[in-house]
C-alpha cells in the first residue's frame, strides 16, 4: 500500500494520499490548510487519479480544502452526518463568531458532491476496503478508517484522525466534545486492533497501536495501567 503525506501550512495537519500502489487510483484523507499544491505534486510522482475524498471529521485544519481538491478533481467527499454542517460552518466546531475571517477566507460552502458515511460500513475505493468507525468524543462525527493491506503481508492501518496521536489523544474541550466518548471511542476501536496496526495520525508523526498500548497514558488508564486518576494529562490538537 501507498501512503504518502503532505503536511499543512497550519496546525501540522496531515493530509495522505492513499493507493494500492503507484500508478493506481487513490483516495485523499483530510485535505487541510493549504495542501492543494502538495497533494497535485504527490498525485503526479506517483502518477495517480484521485477518486474521493475522505474526511475524519469537521474540524476546518482537516476540511479547509475540501472544495477546492474535490472541484478540481471531480471527486466527492465523504463525511460523517454529525459534522457535515461545519463543511459551510467551521465557526461551530471552535464556538467562533460565524462570519469571522478564518485563514483569510470568510464564506465556506461544500463540494458539489457530499456523501454521509455510516459507522460499520466498508467503503470500496481506490482498490482498497476502508472500514468506518464512528468515534465521538473529538467532535460528534469524528470516524476513524481502517484499512488492511490489500496484498497479506503489510501490517494493517488505521487513519485515526485526531482520535489517537504518538503518546496522546484528541482534545474534547471544544465543542461537540466528551471527554467519556472519547475513551469509549478508543476502547472499542483501537484497543482490539493487533500491535502491529500502523496508525496515521492527524497530526504529528505515525505510531503503531503496539506502541501505544504500552506507552500512551490515556490507554493506559483503559487497560488499568494509569494511576492519575482524573487528573489525566489532556490531549492535543485541533
Amino acid at each position: 500500500m501507498l501512503v504518502a503525506r503532505v503536511v499543512a501550512s497550519a496546525f501540522d495537519t496531515n493530509c495522505f494520499v492513499v493507493a494500492p500502489a503507484e500508478g493506481e487510483d487513490c483516495v485523499v484523507v483530510d485535505p487541510g490548510i493549504g495542501v492543494e499544491n502538495g497533494v497535485d505534486e504527490l498525485l503526479r510522482r506517483h502518477r495517480l487519479n484521485p477518486v474521493a475524498v475522505l474526511l475524519t471529521h469537521g474540524h476546518i485544519d482537516h476540511c479547509f480544502s475540501v472544495t477546492p481538491v474535490c472541484g478540481a478533481k471531480n471527486i466527492p467527499a465523504l463525511i460523517h452526518p454529525d459534522d457535515r454542517a461545519q463543511l459551510t460552518d467551521p465557526w461551530s466546531g471552535f464556538g467562533a463568531p460565524a462570519g469571522s475571517p478564518m485563514f483569510g477566507r470568510l464564506t465556506f460552502s461544500e463540494p458539489d458532491d457530499v456523501r454521509e458515511l455510516r459507522d460499520g460500513e466498508t467503503l470500496q475505493l481506490a482498490g482498497l476496503d476502508f472500514l468506518v468507525r464512528a468515534t465521538p468524543g473529538h467532535t460528534r462525527g469524528s470516524v476513524t478508517f481502517g484499512a488492511p493491506d490489500p496484498t497479506g503481508p503489510e501490517a494493517p492501518r488505521l487513519f485515526s484522525g485526531d482520535l489517537l496521536f504518538r503518546g496522546s489523544i484528541g482534545r474534547s474541550d471544544l465543542p461537540g466534545g466528551s471527554f467519556p466518548q472519547l475513551m469509549d471511542s478508543l476502547a472499542r476501536t483501537v484497543l482490539p486492533l493487533p500491535d502491529e496496526t500502523i496508525v496515521h495520525c492527524g497530526h504529528y508523526d505515525d505510531t503503531t497501536v503496539g506502541t501505544e498500548r504500552a506507552t500512551n497514558p490515556f490507554l493506559a488508564e483503559l487497560t488499568g495501567g494509569f494511576t492519575g486518576g482524573p487528573g489525566a494529562p489532556s490531549g492535543r490538537g485541533l
